[in-house]
């Protein structure tokens, strides 16, 4: 391989999980901080999400390496099974042979595993990775596992992990009370484009670069411009970069090699990929008061700085989410299935989180419910959406606090 070409110890962007090179950005260090308070903290579960490639398994990886000897640890990594299947899954885990046993005995020794931990002073840990394959009989049975408790505290901890799909299972109405067990949730989105050079660089610095500068620095922009900062494509395209500086016998990466690179994997830029945009031209939910009549107001739907959409608002609903029976329908990871709403009447205009999973966002702050008024800039997502009011002209003016409906703080 080209280790000795580069000077390299160990391969830098194995697709494998390995602790070693983890990368703790702000987004990856508060996943695994919620993932630490589990140990300390035994009301509820902890949901961690996000999109394949993002780093879950990495980070679970490191969370179990660092954790103490008294904590007794289940990993489940197949959740494709029957509920019968996982809770004997869960006992194999702790040691046991359980496929003689009927649902009730499992059940039993499940529970009476908990108690004698307990009383011998350890911690009993659940992770579930690939969670979103749960079904919902699944699910249950970790909620009746997760009752399982002493006098003062639960005796089970569970972190589910698992792609965003799992968000939307979990918010359907079967499954109510499992989500009313959940304490935090927290969705993981790639990194920053100033995170992937600093992503890139610190691969290269385990495995042994020592500081040499192998990537072009005027490389990093574009990394980032094919990779959208999603950790396991960032391994595969410069992996794939040193492959083709190999073949060149040259110990650095230029222009060139990357261009070869993106030939060779056959990559768009990921904003092609993964942000695609499409319009609905539905007629809105409730009509306008008069045939013809004026906006009240207008969209504009911006990303990356540039105008993606512009739309008239007449009295009416209008719905912003990520499939086809929206309104105004955004195809984006970071958008959840019906978002938000955009309540317009002939003097007002209101927008509304409908319980999405990244929120909506006013003056970097997270809402629940907000008055438009001219100019306001709303975050959704990785997109703004900013309302420009068509009445009578007036002077634009900061939001007036009684006005938004802020989302308390965990």
């Amino acid at each position: 391989m080209y280790l000795e070409l580069f000077k390299l110890q160990e391969l830098p962007f194995r697709l494998s999980p390995d602790p070693q090179f983890l990368y703790l950005s702000k987004q990856h260090a508060r996943a695994k901080a919620y993932m630490e308070s589990t140990i300390w903290f035994t009301d509820g579960f902890v949901v961690i999400t996000g999109e394949i490639g993002a780093g879950k398994t990495t980070l679970i990886e490191t969370f179990l390496r660092e954790l103490q000897p008294d904590v007794v640890v289940a990993q489940i990594n197949q959740t494709q099974l029957s509920p019968t299947a996982f809770l004997q899954t869960v006992l194999v885990q702790f040691g046991f042979s359980p496929f003689e046993m009927r649902k009730p005995e499992v059940l039993a020794t499940i529970n009476q595993f908990l108690m004698e931990q307990h009383a011998s002073g350890r911690k009993v840990l659940l992770i579930v990775d690939e969670a979103q394959n749960l079904s919902n009989r699944v699910l249950e049975e970790i909620r009746m596992l997760s009752g399982v408790e002493t006098t003062k505290e639960k005796a089970l901890r569970i972190i589910l992990a698992g792609q965003p799909e799992l968000n939307d299972k979990l918010d359907s109405p079967d499954l109510t009370q499992l989500t009313q067990r959940v304490r935090l949730r927290f969705h993981l989105t790639a990194l920053t484009r100033a995170e992937t050079a600093a992503y890139i660089d610190h691969r290269l610095e385990v495995a042994g670069s020592q500081g040499r500068r192998i990537f072009a620095e005027d490389l990093y922009p574009s990394i980032y411009q094919y990779t959208g900062g999603v950790p396991r494509l960032i391994n595969t395209l410069c992996d794939t970069c040193l492959m083709a500086a190999f073949g060149s016998d040259r110990d650095t990466v230029g222009r060139e090699e990357f261009d070869a690179a993106i030939r060779e994997l056959q990559w768009v830029e990921y904003t092609s990929r993964t942000n695609r945009l499409h319009v609905q031209n539905l007629e809105p939910r409730v009509p306008p008061t008069a045939s013809g009549s004026h906006p009240v107001g207008r969209i504009l739907l911006a990303h990356e700085g540039r105008t993606v959409i512009e739309r008239e608002l007449h009295p009416g609903r209008l719905i912003i989410g990520r499939t086809p029976d929206n309104d105004l329908q955004i195809d984006s990871k970071f958008i959840s299935r019906h978002h938000c709403q955009i309540v317009t009447k002939p003097d007002s205009c209101l927008i509304e989180d409908l319980n999405s999973t990244n929120g909506i966002y006013v003056h970097s702050k997270r809402v629940r419910r907000h008055n438009l008024n001219d100019g306001d800039v709303v975050q959704v997502g990785q997109h703004e959406l900013m309302y420009i009011d068509e009445r009578a002209p007036r002077a634009r003016h900061a939001a007036d606090p009684q006005d938004t409906e802020v989302v308390e703080k965990l």
